[in-house]
């Protein structure tokens, strides 16, 4: 940063960015640290604190009240209030709305949307409430930080930071070698899709740049009033807020010497926790070309089309199907329908643990969409073909549960070995 450092004695330190801004703190408008990827301190702390977080950050709290927050974890109200003053100082709605500001903040910075649809966009009903809340959390007017820098283009284009290392490299090959033609499209620099998400709909493309570790973003939305929760998904989908080096430190630390790792490796997500399920199914003891080839006809024909590309096939169109162009068992597709099925009768459903009550869904299927589809940091594929051929070419046994609580890099760690 340009601005001149202070004195140590007028210095006080915080464990993360939201406790700072709580003490009445406002990111600092030459460097922006808002920008960079978040903190999380209480990673591997308390799952139901991390969890309650997640959900907060896709947008939980500006669609639901806390008690359906609360009753999403498995808790009480009174405990989630708890779990946040214990680890934050604050309760759930204000992190909620800090977030929401710091997002309004990186708009108002990096785009040159209207201040009201800048408001939409981070989730404000109105305006007013928006300046009022942005003014106490930032103490500027959304007017005045707009004013403190130029803005970058007319199109919607945002920049998604990361902590170094990154390989896309590895990153890149994998999402090519399962990408499904009109939903998604990469080359060695970018990666896009389309997407639905919380009622909206649209598509975008990231391009990796190397030199500012970070992704350029450019998104097409038709309810800008979602934007925050589809860029907080796209984040997840990349890995973008994992603190790579401490994941590598833990893992060097329990089994590189049994192991080598490579450094930067990320969980490449899938857009959602029931795509993530669909894919999983179609994969079942087949390779990865011919599970590419099922999911392309599965979206190629029930698909919605979108200014020329295909949306997932949503759980309707899969329940409504016969499936009669997918060339596969019939009890699978009766798989994929007991799936889609459960989707429309359940309106909370992103826990597959609850998939084991449905035929043709074993350990291995839901393992999968909580590694992909959820981006769980603790999830050990050992039922996989490849996870198994990697551990038996290993030089030194190891026992996977070392590797907790970041066994699902260990799994790419393992299929990087093939």
């Amino acid at each position: 940063c340009p601005v001149r450092t202070p004195k140590e004695e007028n210095v006080l330190y915080f464990a993360t960015a939201v406790e700072a801004a709580n003490a009445g703190y406002r990111p600092c408008l030459r460097c922006r640290p808002d920008s960079a990827p978040g903190s999380p301190a209480w990673k591997g702390v308390n799952t139901t604190f991390e969890r309650a977080i997640q959900l907060i950050d896709q947008g939980a709290l500006q669609q639901n009240s806390m008690l359906r927050l609360a009753e999403r974890l498995g808790i009480t109200d009174r405990y989630l209030r708890k779990l946040f003053k214990t680890y934050l100082g604050m309760s759930p709605k204000t992190y909620a709305l800090y977030q929401q500001c710091l997002f309004a903040k990186r708009l108002l910075h990096q785009t040159q949307l209207p201040i009201a649809q800048v408001a939409l966009a981070s989730g404000f009903n109105s305006i007013r409430r928006f300046n009022d809340c942005f003014q106490l959390q930032m103490h500027l007017t959304p007017s005045e930080v707009r004013k403190s820098g130029p803005t970058q283009s007319n199109t919607l284009q945002l920049q998604l930071y990361y902590r170094p290392p990154y390989d896309w490299v590895s990153m890149q090959k994998f999402l090519a070698l399962r990408l499904i033609p009109q939903l998604e499209w990469c080359d060695k620099k970018s990666y896009g899709r389309t997407f639905e998400w919380a009622g909206s709909s649209g598509f975008f493309t990231v391009e990796h740049v190397k030199q500012d570790n970070k992704f350029n973003l450019e998104i097409d939305i038709d309810d800008i009033s979602k934007l925050s929760l589809v860029v907080n998904n796209i984040r997840r989908v990349l890995d973008l807020d994992v603190d790579i080096q401490a994941v590598e430190k833990d893992l060097k630390k329990q089994v590189g010497a049994c192991l080598p790792l490579k450094n930067g490796l990320r969980i490449p997500g899938i857009w959602s926790v029931f795509e993530a399920g669909v894919r999983a199914i179609l994969g079942q003891q087949v390779s990865v070309a011919a599970a590419r080839k099922l999911v392309s006809s599965l979206v190629e024909n029930l698909g919605r089309d979108i200014k020329g590309k295909r949306l997932f096939p949503t759980p309707e169109s899969i329940k409504h199907s016969e499936l009669d162009f997918i060339k596969m068992p019939g009890a699978r597709k009766n798989t994929l329908r007991a799936l889609a099925q459960y989707y429309l009768e359940h309106e909370i459903s992103d826990d597959p643990q609850q998939w084991l009550a449905l035929k043709g869904i074993g350990p291995w299927s839901v393992n999968y969409a909580r590694l992909r589809g959820l981006s769980e940091p603790d999830i050990y594929l050992g039922g996989d073909l490849g996870v198994k051929k990697a551990m038996t070419q290993m030089k030194k046994t190891f026992n996977p549960d070392q590797a907790s609580p970041w066994r699902s890099y260990l799994t790419f760690q393992l299929w990087n070995q093939l």
